[in-house]
């Protein structure tokens, strides 16, 4: 039996252009697993405000990132895939990997239609987060199924919950690390930016938050011989809950007042950068910092393709491929 295997992160607007933002935000905020508010309340808001005016806002901002090629969310998608596919065969793993998006293209659905057209009948679900949540995580395992509600001949699936303890994922953040401070010099302090969750999530049993101090405490303990203290923070809230914290923001516009002026800060839970690392984070967190006295701001690139990453993710799928049992053909 061919086995398939499908790299799945959220999602990115086709263009930079605003009509592109939009259709790519519709489908986004429309999921009840990412905004949990009543929905008769929450379509009148994203549809009288959100969507007529979020889009052109975030126009000139994808501008800003966007690579020739594409999004970069996209682009190193693509590359990643490449990548472990080229392990696999290396390795002689029959399988056949693909990268799909939760919202947007490629789609899910269009990667299970290039399976199921290659013969896959057993197929790998990985979501591209280390750390889980249910407006991540499992709305990708619901999505997969609700594809497959009506489906005659289902495949075998598997599905990877989380990866925040993988040994290589730890090894090559804290390594990019390690290398950027022996080329670039060491900062006062590293700032560990996390995306941020609704704090009612958590409180409702999300473990969200438990995934990233356990990504947080690996990473120190791999850099505690380099002497930089380390700080957690969250980013990207939205709307007016409660939400994890501290933000990030607060945090680095507090630094100069304590005398920290240089800061380094990194992103461990987005595998590929995207608008919150390359704009939020890069743009505006390091204008805020500078605003506030700050001196030195710089911001340490996601994993995207670095080689040590595809290895780690190619044995992650290895594992998780092992052991597959055989049809019984009786």
């Amino acid at each position: 039996m061919k086995t398939g295997v499908v790299l799945i992160n959220l999602g990115t607007p086709a263009s930079p252009k605003a009509g592109a933002i939009r259709a790519y935000l519709s489908e986004f905020l429309s999921d009840p697993r990412v905004v949990e508010i009543p929905s008769a309340l929450w379509k009148v808001i994203l549809n009288g405000a959100v969507l007529p005016l979020r889009p052109a806002k975030l126009a000139p901002k994808y501008k800003q990132i966007w690579m020739e090629e594409g999004s970069p969310l996209l682009v190193y998608g693509k590359r990643l895939a490449r990548g472990v596919q080229e392990q696999l065969d290396q390795n002689q793993v029959q399988a056949t990997v693909v990268l799909a998006m939760r919202y947007g293209e490629p789609s899910m659905q269009q990667a299970f239609d290039q399976l199921r057209e290659a013969g896959c009948e057993r197929i790998l679900i990985v979501p591209l987060y280390p750390q889980f949540a249910a407006s991540t995580t499992a709305t990708i395992f619901e999505r997969t199924l609700q594809l497959h509600r009506q489906a005659r001949d289902m495949p075998e699936f598997r599905f990877v919950k989380r990866f925040h303890h993988l040994p290589g994922y730890l090894d090559t953040l804290a390594s990019n690390v390690r290398a950027y401070w022996q080329s670039h010099g060491k900062p006062q302090q590293l700032l560990l930016s996390f995306h941020g969750l609704p704090q009612r999530s958590v409180d409702q049993g999300d473990p969200y938050l438990s995934d990233c101090m356990k990504t947080a405490e690996a990473l120190q303990t791999r850099l505690a011989g380099e002497g930089v203290p380390i700080d957690i923070a969250f980013q990207s809230r939205f709307g007016r809950a409660q939400w994890l914290g501290p933000s990030t923001l607060s945090v680095l516009q507090a630094y100069p007042g304590d005398n920290v002026r240089h800061v380094d800060v990194l992103c461990p839970g987005f595998v590929a950068d995207c608008l919150e690392t390359l704009e939020e984070i890069s743009i505006e967190c390091a204008r805020a910092f500078s605003q506030a006295g700050g001196e030195q701001f710089r911001y340490i690139p996601c994993l995207n393709d670095d080689p040590a990453w595809i290895s780690a993710m190619a044995g992650l799928v290895r594992q998780h491929i092992a052991g597959w049992p055989e049809p019984n053909t009786d």
